[in-house]
């Protein structure tokens, strides 16, 4: 057959989503809590000359709303005058903006009594930090370390990876906006071995028997014996029943106990050591209260820099003497200080919008406390708000509410429901809670087994199965009955 090549021209239509560097800037900005946008708008200040911090001007929201007011009365005009630009009068926007000012007041959060300083505490160094600190340094594909970077911010405090990787590689790539951040399982597996590799050893294990077993390797690679004992005699060993183990392995019983020695330096929650540390201070960004018999959503503006046009760079873009570029230049970063306005402003009114739909669906935990919690999932509340899930989750992660019941991160009000009896649902952090309470008020004689504390919360109408109590039990870090018993 003759096949014939040729190079032709071909218009197609479609659809892509361009992330564009002032996109990531809001993104940034949504993801980062109140001290870090704090600490971002002072860069923004140094590295903008146009923009300058100022005492005396109006909010955020309010210069905001001047702003776009503003910004779209100047478009109008502007497209009368020139019929077909788009360009923004800028010697307008200057006059306007360098008498008012643009920012946020200092120092006015709308309560008049702060928390607690000891509420605004909170450890540093955490483990995922001195884990992405390491990652940074290895030589590894984009997607072996956006894996492993994804795992890292699985971990539990004990530095092990809880519920499957599966369900990890599903539930980013459902709240993944663009086809290239996507990760499939062989990649997460990549990652898991990169993590597993990092230090402290032991972290991105699944159990104990894993942890134990990747610091057996790590530190003794040529024993073929203390993995074997680690992942078939861990229990005799716990009970020292060192002839059980001697006869199953066919070695001295000596060198069992020389193995038990060994087994002991090793450490069953490597995350153990990050979870302390130095603590330093959370800055609500929200605060909750009730005035009346009505709840008040506020948001925390303390320290919010006050923005307003450098009266310098006015007289520059007005001034004859100024060339062409510096003009220009001097557009382009007007352009940037408009855009941050906007987009604090836009944080701001998601934040407020999130937290209103948080209120109104947990009205009860905010009444009565943590026993009232209600489940509730990102999709609930991006519904309400009209943005989509993965939004939610940048709104909620590492920002806090204090309110009556203490200082929360938003995202501790996100519950998977477990079913009731009569057919609603109860929060999974009730039931973990209501287990907790049972067993701390058990005869410690006789603790209660997994089975009972099931029979238990079924008579509060929570029907759980019983391998459900022993993985909210263990996420709880409580022994089983037998070891309870024992202690």
């Amino acid at each position: 057959m003759d096949f014939k090549q040729s190079l032709r021209l071909q218009q197609k239509l479609q659809q892509t989503l361009a992330i564009t560097p002032q996109l990531q800037q809001a993104l940034k900005l949504l993801q980062l809590n109140h001290i870090e946008l704090v600490e971002q708008i002072q860069n923004e200040i140094l590295e903008n000359p146009t923009l300058e911090e100022v005492p005396g001007s109006i909010t955020v929201e309010g210069a905001q709303d001047a702003t776009l007011a503003q910004t779209a009365e100047v478009n109008e005009t502007t497209e009368q005058n020139n019929g077909e630009t788009n360009e923004v009068d800028w010697s307008r926007v200057l006059e306007s903006m360098g008498d008012r000012g643009s920012g946020a007041e200092r120092g006015s959060s709308g309560m008049d009594e702060l928390p607690p300083i000891e509420t605004n505490l909170t450890a540093t160094d955490s483990l995922a930090e001195h884990l992405e600190w390491q990652l940074q340094m290895l030589t590894c594909t984009d997607k072996e370390r956006a894996a492993a970077r994804l795992i890292i911010n699985n971990l539990d405090d004990r530095g092990w990876l809880p519920g499957s990787l599966q369900d990890i590689v599903d539930e980013h790539n459902d709240d993944t906006e663009t086809p290239d951040e996507r990760i499939d399982l062989d990649d997460a597996e990549d990652g898991l071995l990169v993590v597993q590799g990092l230090d402290p050893v032991g972290c991105g294990a699944r159990d104990l028997i894993d942890c134990l077993c990747l610091q057996a390797k790590f530190h003794f690679p040529e024993d073929p014996f203390l993995p074997v004992i680690i992942r078939n005699h861990l229990g005799d060993l716990e009970k020292r029943n060192y002839a059980a183990i001697a006869k199953a392995m066919v070695m001295a019983e000596e060198d069992v106990v020389e193995y038990h020695r060994m087994l002991k330096q090793f450490e069953p929650w490597p995350g153990r050591n990050y979870t302390g540390g130095e603590p330093q201070y959370i800055s609500p960004d929200v605060y909750l209260f009730k005035v009346g018999d009505e709840w008040q959503v506020v948001q925390n503006e303390d320290g919010m820099p006050k923005l307003r046009v450098s009266k310098y760079y006015q007289n520059v873009l007005q001034g004859k003497d100024s060339t062409r570029a510096e003009r220009d230049y001097i557009k382009e970063r007007l352009s940037s200080a408009d855009f941050l306005l906007k987009s604090i402003w836009r944080r701001q009114d998601t934040i407020g919008k999130v937290m209103k739909s948080i209120l109104r669906r947990q009205e009860g935990f905010f009444e009565r406390g943590p026993d009232f919690l209600r489940p509730m999932v990102l999709k609930d509340v991006a519904e309400e708000v009209g943005v989509h899930e993965s939004t939610v989750s940048r709104v909620t992660s590492n920002k806090y509410v204090q309110c009556p019941q203490g200082l929360y991160e938003l995202k501790y009000f996100f519950n998977n429901g477990v079913n009731a009896v009569h057919g609603e649902q109860v929060a999974a952090e009730a039931v973990k809670r209501r287990i907790k309470k049972l067993i701390a008020a058990e005869d410690h004689n006789a603790p209660l087994s997994d089975d009972q504390v099931v029979t238990l919360l079924k008579r509060e109408n929570i029907d759980i199965a019983r391998r459900t109590v022993a993985k909210y039990r263990e996420a709880l870090g409580i022994l089983p009955s037998s070891k309870r018993r024992n202690l």
